[in-house]
């Protein structure tokens, strides 16, 4: 079950990725030379008039290959009326980003079912309310009171009571936060000072409040706490990108294909099975969401082989008027490329030390 709902998550985020570039060249009479889902040998494939449709052997990428994309098959004479090259550098622009903002697409729509799910199974989605000030903490030291909801912490909004946690743990620099809180419908401020806290259930700096304000939205209210909902995926993982680099994140939190099916999808699955099909499904799609939002997000950063290094190079055309040359740009991406190969087999190696040592 594990494989099974690995292949399947895998395979809807993908698609809608590749399905956006799809579309926007289709659109825009770029001729995409392959559709395929997965990464290695062909298994099996079709052709449909200019496009062959192909499943490749490893569930893990994919990829919508354009006509004269990066330069190659056209280092001599002109493109053809169909190629890549051909197009307006707008057009390029709405294609290559269509990837990613598909994924947006689809992460919102999973997060409006989820939504409407929870509703119907009685679950919650808690509020950023203080429904208790814990004695002792730097809330009630701050004069902060029961029922007050948290609207902003040091100028960041926050949507859901989880978004103070995440606050906590990825922006938390030390010293006083200010706090923005609404009380009896006015709005005031706080200057609160965290606490480290030691419990059974973790450790970490705390602003000394617990929530209970479960809320259930229903009609137009699910539109808007599905967005919640995203946004804070969106959070997580730009968040996180930022515990990346300055450090804060250990090889052990670093999770390659193998370390999400059996770390996550995995271990999600068996905790959840036995409370009955809608809660696995539930679980599921949560993790779809996130990946999702984490494709989109990471696909939009500035690095070559990923759309975000190709929209540099079309934003630089857009500023000096005519493109890089498509073969200088094509050796970028493939040095691009070489890079992720190689860091995919460290992840690859990495996954495996965190599997045998869970």
């Amino acid at each position: 079950m594990t494989i099974l709902w690995f292949i399947i998550i895998f395979g809807v985020v993908v698609i809608a990725h590749e399905f956006g570039h799809f579309l926007l060249a289709k659109a825009g009479g770029i001729h995409v030379v392959e559709f395929s889902v997965g990464m290695g040998p062909t298994l099996l494939s079709v052709k449909k008039g200019e496009t062959k449709y192909s499943l490749k052997l490893f569930p893990i990428g994919g990829a919508c290959m354009f006509e004269g994309e990066d330069g190659l098959a056209e280092q001599e004479g002109e493109p053809s009326e169909g190629s890549f090259l051909k197009a307006s550098v707008w057009r390029r622009i709405a294609t290559v980003t269509a990837g990613p903002f598909f994924n947006f697409i689809l992460a919102y729509f999973i997060a409006l079912i989820m939504v409407n799910m929870m509703v119907n199974m009685e679950l919650a989605l808690r509020d950023p309310v203080a429904t208790e000030v814990l004695a002792g903490g730097g809330a009630e030291a701050a004069g902060l009171k029961d029922g007050d909801r948290i609207i902003s912490i040091n100028g960041e909004r926050i949507r859901l009571y989880e978004e103070i946690s995440l606050y906590m743990l990825a922006s938390y620099r030390g010293g006083d936060l200010k706090v923005v809180y609404e009380r009896d419908g006015e709005r005031a401020t706080a200057v609160l000072k965290p606490q480290y806290v030691e419990n059974e259930t973790g450790s970490g700096y705390m602003l000394g409040i617990a929530n209970a304000d479960f809320v259930e939205p229903k009609g137009i209210a699910t539109l808007r706490y599905a967005w919640y909902e995203m946004r804070y995926c969106a959070k997580a993982t730009y968040k996180s990108l930022g515990m990346l680099v300055r450090g804060r994140v250990s090889r052990q939190d670093v999770a390659g294909p193998v370390g999400i099916a059996v770390n996550v999808v995995g271990k999600t699955y068996e905790t959840v099975k036995d409370d009955g099909w809608q809660y696995v499904l539930l679980n599921m799609m949560n993790i779809t969401m996130m990946l999702s939002v984490n494709l989109g997000i990471l696909n939009l950063l500035p690095i070559p082989a990923l759309d975000g290094g190709r929209l540099v190079f079309l934003l630089v055309e857009v500023v000096r008027g005519k493109p890089v040359p498509p073969e200088k740009e094509g050796m970028v991406h493939f040095v691009g490329l070489v890079f992720f190969m190689a860091l995919m087999v460290l992840v690859f190696f990495n996954d495996i030390s965190n599997v045998l040592q869970h």
